[in-house]
């Protein structure tokens, strides 16, 4: 190996290093909030990639079904939680969520998004289709499971993982897909080219973090969410409602795992059970941060993308091995440093 094998090695692991960050961002905020583990995080950039990919072969993605699926089982949900509580206020605030967003998918897909449109146009619209996924999951799946332990919640997560894995191979097959760069080619810096798609990926990726920062800090809705994440019971005491802010955490998980999605079909062949591996390898980032530090989960995940190219230079075949290795002496590095527990809190 020499300098440039290594500096292409470092761009490679850094292009997805930034996306297993991403999702560790996402992982961590929802765990924070709602105490779930959001298993099925890969499973949404697995769907984003897919239905890019097919959007672009002038195809109909399978996703405008469950999308409108989801939507349908989450008003239903709704509207016998507010028959029993006898509180209807809160039906019509979710109405644009379950109803709007799959109509809004289904009708863009069939009837005004022409199958020869623009990239951008074909990305805006996967993002339509895929980022409401999140939160449609969150009223379905784990808003009856408020007051439950991590551990069924937990339960609830992986079981969701294999149904939308199934859904996966329904809907896309089990032939991989992969889409076009969004810009090809490279820049020449002088010592080494850069990859125009590492540039969009840091870009994008430092686009987001700026916006989450100004919402978590500028925002009203944003300091209620970091209120819930210090202390959920106390939050509940000032008026927040954790219902909601988990409602908001899932939403902008589901935003995140879309445009993870568009960012890694061009660098990677994804299959429809490719979001359990691209998922875990974030999960590692989120490990190194006990799941509770953006910047230190952000960092581990950069740290995971750079390990992850190297392995995959010497040993090929060993390379989710080598990776998924990482966690045992992180695991011990943990348990030998930190002396609280991090459960329940409320």
């Amino acid at each position: 190996m020499n300098a440039t094998v290594a500096a292409l090695l470092v761009q490679d692991g850094l292009t997805s290093g930034l996306i297993y960050a991403l999702l560790a961002v996402s992982i961590v905020l929802v765990f924070l909030v709602t105490r779930v583990l959001w298993v099925p995080a890969g499973d949404i950039v697995a769907f984003g990639a897919l239905t890019m990919s097919l959007l672009r072969q002038g195809q109909q993605p399978g996703t405008i079904w469950l999308l409108a699926a989801l939507g349908l089982l989450a008003t239903v949900i709704e509207a016998v939680r507010c028959h029993r509580s006898g509180e209807w206020a809160g039906f019509g605030r979710v109405l644009p969520l379950t109803v709007g967003a799959p109509v809004l998918g289904i009708v863009l897909v069939r009837w005004v998004v022409p199958a020869d449109a623009s990239v951008a146009v074909h990305a805006l619209l996967t993002a339509v289709l895929v980022a409401p996924m999140a939160p449609l999951l969150y009223l379905t799946a784990f808003r009856p499971l408020t007051e439950a332990t991590v551990l069924v919640k937990l339960i609830a997560a992986v079981a969701l993982h294999y149904l939308l894995v199934g859904f996966g191979l329904f809907f896309f097959g089990a032939e991989g897909l992969r889409t076009p760069p969004f810009v090809s080619g490279r820049i020449d810096i002088g010592f080494t080219t850069v990859s125009w798609h590492l540039v969009l990926a840091l870009v994008a990726s430092l686009v987001l973090i700026v916006v989450l920062w100004a919402f978590f800090e500028r925002t009203l809705w944003g300091k209620a969410l970091r209120a819930t994440a210090v202390n959920r019971f106390g939050a509940r005491l000032v008026g927040i409602r954790s219902e909601r802010a988990g409602l908001l955490a899932f939403g902008i998980a589901g935003c995140i795992g879309a445009l993870s999605g568009l960012l890694i079909g061009p660098i990677a062949t994804i299959y429809y059970d490719s979001g359990f591996l691209i998922g875990l390898k974030a999960f590692i980032g989120v490990v190194c941060a006990a799941m509770a530090s953006f910047p230190i989960a952000v960092a581990g995940a950069l740290a995971v993308g750079v390990f992850e190219s190297f392995a995959s230079f010497f040993a090929s075949a060993l390379k989710e091995a080598i990776v998924f290795a990482l966690l045992v002496p992180i695991l011990l590095w943990r348990s030998l440093t930190d002396h609280s527990l991090h459960g329940e809190e409320e």
